[in-house]
Protein backbone atom coordinates (compact mmCIF):
# COMPACT_ATOMS: atom_id res chain seq x y z
CA UNK A 1 0.00 0.00 0.00
CA UNK A 2 1.35 3.42 -0.94
CA UNK A 3 0.77 5.34 2.26
CA UNK A 4 3.35 8.07 1.71
CA UNK A 5 0.95 10.24 -0.36
CA UNK A 6 -2.14 9.80 1.84
CA UNK A 7 -3.31 12.01 4.65
CA UNK A 8 -3.29 10.69 8.21
CA UNK A 9 -7.09 10.79 8.20
CA UNK A 10 -7.38 8.80 4.95
CA UNK A 11 -4.81 6.24 6.03
CA UNK A 12 -6.45 5.77 9.45
CA UNK A 13 -9.87 5.32 7.82
CA UNK A 14 -8.51 2.72 5.37
CA UNK A 15 -6.70 0.80 8.12
CA UNK A 16 -9.82 0.91 10.30
CA UNK A 17 -11.89 -0.50 7.45
CA UNK A 18 -9.29 -3.23 6.85
CA UNK A 19 -9.53 -4.42 10.47
CA UNK A 20 -13.33 -4.30 10.40
CA UNK A 21 -13.56 -6.31 7.18
CA UNK A 22 -10.85 -8.87 7.92
CA UNK A 23 -11.53 -9.76 11.56
CA UNK A 24 -14.67 -11.42 12.91
CA UNK A 25 -16.27 -10.05 16.07
CA UNK A 26 -16.43 -13.12 18.33
CA UNK A 27 -16.95 -12.98 22.10
CA UNK A 28 -15.10 -15.36 24.40
CA UNK A 29 -12.34 -16.42 22.03
CA UNK A 30 -9.65 -14.07 23.42
CA UNK A 31 -8.81 -12.44 26.74
CA UNK A 32 -6.73 -9.49 27.96
CA UNK A 33 -3.54 -11.53 27.66
CA UNK A 34 -4.05 -12.56 24.02
CA UNK A 35 -1.11 -11.37 21.93
CA UNK A 36 -1.20 -9.55 18.60
CA UNK A 37 0.26 -12.64 16.93
CA UNK A 38 -2.57 -14.78 18.30
CA UNK A 39 -5.19 -12.27 17.17
CA UNK A 40 -3.65 -12.13 13.69
CA UNK A 41 -3.73 -15.93 13.50
CA UNK A 42 -7.33 -16.22 14.76
CA UNK A 43 -8.64 -13.21 12.82
CA UNK A 44 -11.33 -13.10 15.52
CA UNK A 45 -11.86 -11.26 18.76
CA UNK A 46 -13.62 -8.40 20.49
CA UNK A 47 -13.16 -4.64 20.65
CA UNK A 48 -9.86 -4.71 22.57
CA UNK A 49 -8.43 -7.07 19.93
CA UNK A 50 -9.65 -4.91 17.05
CA UNK A 51 -8.16 -1.84 18.76
CA UNK A 52 -4.81 -3.58 19.37
CA UNK A 53 -4.53 -4.70 15.74
CA UNK A 54 -5.38 -1.19 14.49
CA UNK A 55 -2.84 0.34 16.88
CA UNK A 56 -0.13 -1.96 15.55
CA UNK A 57 -0.94 -1.12 11.92
CA UNK A 58 -1.08 2.64 12.56
CA UNK A 59 2.13 2.65 14.61
CA UNK A 60 3.89 0.71 11.87
CA UNK A 61 2.78 3.42 9.43
CA UNK A 62 4.20 6.10 11.76
CA UNK A 63 0.86 7.56 12.87
CA UNK A 64 0.71 8.68 16.54
CA UNK A 65 -2.13 6.79 18.20
CA UNK A 66 -3.36 5.60 21.56
CA UNK A 67 -5.69 3.00 23.07
CA UNK A 68 -9.00 4.25 24.50
CA UNK A 69 -11.17 2.45 27.02
CA UNK A 70 -14.76 3.43 27.67
CA UNK A 71 -18.36 2.62 26.80
CA UNK A 72 -20.79 3.00 23.94
CA UNK A 73 -24.17 4.23 25.11
CA UNK A 74 -26.93 2.12 23.54
CA UNK A 75 -28.90 3.88 20.83
CA UNK A 76 -30.83 3.06 17.68
CA UNK A 77 -27.62 2.28 15.76
CA UNK A 78 -27.17 -1.14 17.36
CA UNK A 79 -23.38 -0.91 17.54
CA UNK A 80 -21.19 -3.80 18.63
CA UNK A 81 -20.01 -3.29 22.20
CA UNK A 82 -22.96 -1.19 23.40
CA UNK A 83 -23.57 -1.14 27.13
CA UNK A 84 -20.36 -2.94 28.04
CA UNK A 85 -16.79 -1.84 28.31
CA UNK A 86 -15.52 -0.93 24.87
CA UNK A 87 -12.20 -0.03 23.27
CA UNK A 88 -11.21 2.06 20.28
CA UNK A 89 -8.24 4.06 19.01
CA UNK A 90 -7.41 7.75 18.82
CA UNK A 91 -5.06 9.07 16.16
CA UNK A 92 -3.27 12.39 16.31
CA UNK A 93 -3.74 14.76 13.40
CA UNK A 94 -1.55 17.91 13.43
CA UNK A 95 -4.49 19.95 12.13
CA UNK A 96 -7.37 18.42 14.13
CA UNK A 97 -5.80 17.00 17.30
CA UNK A 98 -6.88 13.64 18.71
CA UNK A 99 -9.61 11.87 16.71
CA UNK A 100 -11.32 8.66 17.79
CA UNK A 101 -11.87 5.80 15.38
CA UNK A 102 -13.68 2.55 16.22
CA UNK A 103 -12.48 -0.53 14.28
CA UNK A 104 -15.10 -2.79 15.88
CA UNK A 105 -17.86 -0.78 14.17
CA UNK A 106 -15.86 0.81 11.31
CA UNK A 107 -16.87 4.34 12.33
CA UNK A 108 -15.38 7.55 13.64
CA UNK A 109 -16.17 7.96 17.33
CA UNK A 110 -19.53 9.61 17.97
CA UNK A 111 -21.13 11.39 20.92
CA UNK A 112 -22.36 8.06 22.33
CA UNK A 113 -18.77 6.87 22.83
CA UNK A 114 -17.86 7.65 26.46
CA UNK A 115 -14.11 7.88 27.00
CA UNK A 116 -12.84 6.78 30.41
CA UNK A 117 -9.12 6.28 29.92
CA UNK A 118 -6.35 6.50 27.31
CA UNK A 119 -2.98 4.81 27.21
CA UNK A 120 -0.46 2.91 25.15
CA UNK A 121 -2.55 -0.26 25.37
CA UNK A 122 -5.09 -2.08 27.55
CA UNK A 123 -2.66 -2.46 30.44
CA UNK A 124 -2.62 1.33 30.85
CA UNK A 125 -6.43 1.41 30.94
CA UNK A 126 -7.47 -1.49 33.16
CA UNK A 127 -10.65 -0.87 35.18
CA UNK A 128 -9.02 -2.14 38.38
CA UNK A 129 -5.34 -1.65 39.13
CA UNK A 130 -3.32 -2.00 42.28
CA UNK A 131 -1.84 -4.46 44.70
CA UNK A 132 -3.23 -6.44 47.59
CA UNK A 133 -1.31 -8.21 50.33
CA UNK A 134 -3.03 -10.91 52.30
CA UNK A 135 -5.54 -13.67 51.81
CA UNK A 136 -8.80 -12.84 50.11
CA UNK A 137 -11.41 -14.16 47.76
CA UNK A 138 -11.87 -11.86 44.81
CA UNK A 139 -14.85 -10.96 42.68
CA UNK A 140 -15.33 -8.12 40.24
CA UNK A 141 -18.62 -6.70 39.07
CA UNK A 142 -18.94 -3.73 36.74
CA UNK A 143 -22.13 -1.67 36.67
CA UNK A 144 -22.91 0.86 33.95
CA UNK A 145 -25.82 3.25 34.30
CA UNK A 146 -26.63 5.68 31.50
CA UNK A 147 -29.31 8.36 31.62
CA UNK A 148 -30.42 10.08 28.43
CA UNK A 149 -31.75 13.62 28.09
CA UNK A 150 -35.08 12.27 26.80
CA UNK A 151 -35.60 10.32 30.06
CA UNK A 152 -34.54 6.88 28.84
CA UNK A 153 -32.31 4.91 31.16
CA UNK A 154 -29.97 1.99 30.53
CA UNK A 155 -28.27 -0.12 33.17
CA UNK A 156 -26.13 -3.23 32.83
CA UNK A 157 -24.18 -5.26 35.35
CA UNK A 158 -21.34 -7.46 34.17
CA UNK A 159 -19.83 -10.03 36.48
CA UNK A 160 -16.24 -10.36 35.35
CA UNK A 161 -14.88 -13.89 35.29
CA UNK A 162 -11.87 -14.17 37.51
CA UNK A 163 -9.18 -16.81 37.26
CA UNK A 164 -10.30 -19.97 39.07
CA UNK A 165 -8.54 -20.63 42.33
CA UNK A 166 -6.98 -24.09 42.71
CA UNK A 167 -9.06 -26.33 45.00
CA UNK A 168 -6.18 -26.69 47.49
CA UNK A 169 -5.88 -22.89 47.86
CA UNK A 170 -9.66 -22.52 48.16
CA UNK A 171 -9.75 -25.11 50.96
CA UNK A 172 -6.96 -23.27 52.81
CA UNK A 173 -8.81 -19.96 52.51
CA UNK A 174 -12.05 -21.54 53.74
CA UNK A 175 -10.20 -23.02 56.73
CA UNK A 176 -8.55 -19.70 57.61
CA UNK A 177 -11.89 -17.92 57.31
CA UNK A 178 -13.46 -20.41 59.72
CA UNK A 179 -10.59 -19.92 62.17
CA UNK A 180 -11.18 -16.14 62.19
CA UNK A 181 -14.84 -16.54 63.18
Amino acid sequence: MDYKNKTIITLARECNEYVFKNFVYTKGITNINTTIDEILELKKGVCQDFANVLLQILRTAGIPCRYVSGYICPNHEGLRGEGATHAWVEIYSPTQGWLGIDPTNNIWVMENHVKLCVGINFKDCTPVKGTFKGIAKQTLSVSVSIGYEDGRHFEEINNVLMEEMPLEVQEQLDHMEQMQQ
